[in-house]
């Protein structure tokens, strides 16, 4: 296998920058056919390795990229999950090479979708053919690739709820995760939820002169930015009533053991460019990411914002606003705890909609299962270190819902890096860590196959 890789990752690199340059975004309409390109691309390349029953499945928005390869009834089923939609680009300027122009520089693959997460969902399709070329597939695989993942995934559960039978499966595999760094690999076993939700606070029925009107109106943007700012307390502890109430807080010795993890305050900083670290008082930095939910602005925008002055009072402000979740809050029920605090603290002059937008639940993976240790053994073996499990902060939603929905765990056996700038200016994923995927993948096959009826 090793020979194989090496004599093919040249071209394994080429197949994925052709994929990287497909501009499949998935929340501007523009770029639809791009997004059915993609699939089309994704569907054409799981055919040439060997998949069977390849087909785009229809959606009421975009096509779910799904093939199978059934070796023996009788042997384990992984089922791969990925999405080949990516964020937009935006802001472009801050782009050292096109988004959608790839570029390999400093053993870096440079694109929207580098490591988020076409780059990840290709070292499957590249461990597929890798084991195909020697000796086949140790078990069974269902491969399932959605286009809405950056835009909440609305219709995947529909698509999962109608096609169980499809799916079944004893495991689920995802790689859309990280690891710590090179020379400390890592596993993700848990993950935060997500709450999001747009504000929109109105004002006056028109934007207004603030001199003929400034002092004596409600001005929407002061007080959208004064209602933000009470979300937290001088401890940024978030102040909506309520929102604690099911954390899970674990115990001192949970505390000290994830406070293990490799991790230095100042390479935080520094990678960053920070001056300090930042967020509730009483944890650390792992902690804050980790392990407590989090309430933080996306986006704020209102009045004029062109180039010189316009001196107006607008008659809106808005802002987007996320809050990440841990394991026994759920997202239905932050949703409305937010919107009606948020509501119930505007003042007197102005009107406030809360429109949510899309939220997933918390999830943590056990460690003791086959399938996990089937994956800690092959990255082991190939990165010569022991993998050490982490709480990751980001948020993949479907996991609980394959949880609820199909009954199964999943192993997270991601690749990228922190510093990989995903959803940011020059996303890239590492071309080590591109090649060390298709490396490890095959391994975790075999482990998993081996040790599943021991």
């Amino acid at each position: 296998m090793a020979s194989f890789l090496q004599d093919n990752q040249d071209r394994f690199l080429t197949e994925l920058v052709d994929w990287l340059r497909i501009p499949s975004v998935s929340a501007d309409p523009k770029f639809h056919n791009d997004i059915l390109k993609a699939a089309e691309y994704l569907k054409a390349r799981l055919e040439e390795v060997g998949l069977e029953n390849v087909e785009l499945c229809q959606t009421a928005g975009n096509p779910i990229v799904y093939g199978e390869k059934i070796v023996d009834p009788s042997l384990p089923t992984v089922l791969v999950y990925g999405h080949y939609d990516v964020q937009p680009a935006d802001p472009l300027e801050l782009w050292t090479s096109g988004p959608f122009e790839p570029v390999i520089k400093d053993e870096k693959i440079y694109a929207r979708g580098a490591c988020d997460d076409k780059g990840q969902v290709y070292m499957h399709v590249k461990a597929f053919e890798v084991m195909m070329q020697h000796g086949g597939l140790p078990c069974n695989v269902k491969v399932m690739v959605e286009g809405e993942e950056e835009i909440g995934s609305n219709n995947l559960g529909i698509f999962v709820r109608e096609n169980k039978e499809k799916l079944k499966a004893d495991v689920i595999l995802i790689s859309d995760t990280g690891m710590i760094a090179n020379d400390t690999p890592s596993i993700e076993v848990g993950l935060r939820g997500l709450s999001y939700h747009e504000v929109e606070v109105t004002g006056p029925n028109r934007d207004l002169h603030s001199g003929l009107y400034g002092g004596a109106v409600a001005n929407p943007i002061n007080v959208l930015c004064k209602m933000i700012a009470s979300l937290h307390d001088e401890n940024n502890h978030i102040t909506i009533p309520g929102f604690y109430d099911k954390v899970d807080v674990l115990s001192d010795a949970d505390r000290a053991e994830l406070n293990r993890v490799p991790h230095s305050d100042e390479e935080f900083k520094q990678s960053i460019g920070l001056p300090a670290t930042y967020g509730e008082e009483g944890y650390t930095t792992v902690e804050r990411i980790g392990i407590r939910p989090t309430l933080d602005v996306n986006g704020i925008w209102g009045g004029y914002t062109g180039e010189g002055a316009k001196t107006v009072i607008a008659s809106k402000a808005f802002a987007k606003i996320s809050m990440r979740l841990v394991p026994h809050q759920t997202s239905e029920e932050i949703t409305a705890l937010f919107q009606q605090h948020f509501a119930s603290i505007a003042p007197a002059g102005v009107t406030v909609q809360v429109r949510p937008h899309h939220g997933g639940e918390p999830v943590v993976t056990p460690t003791d299962s086959v399938a996990y240790q089937a994956a800690a053994k092959a990255i082991e073996t190939t990165y010569g270190k022991k993998p050490v499990p982490t709480r990751g902060g980001g948020s993949i939603p479907i996991v609980a819902m394959f949880k609820s929905e199909l009954g199964i765990d999943t192993v997270l056996l991601g690749f990228g890096l922190d510093s990989d700038a995903i959803h940011s200016p020059n996303e890239h994923f590492g071309v080590f860590n591109f090649l060390k995927g298709i490396e490890t993948i095959p391994l975790f096959y075999q482990n998993y196959a081996q040790d599943f009826n021991k």
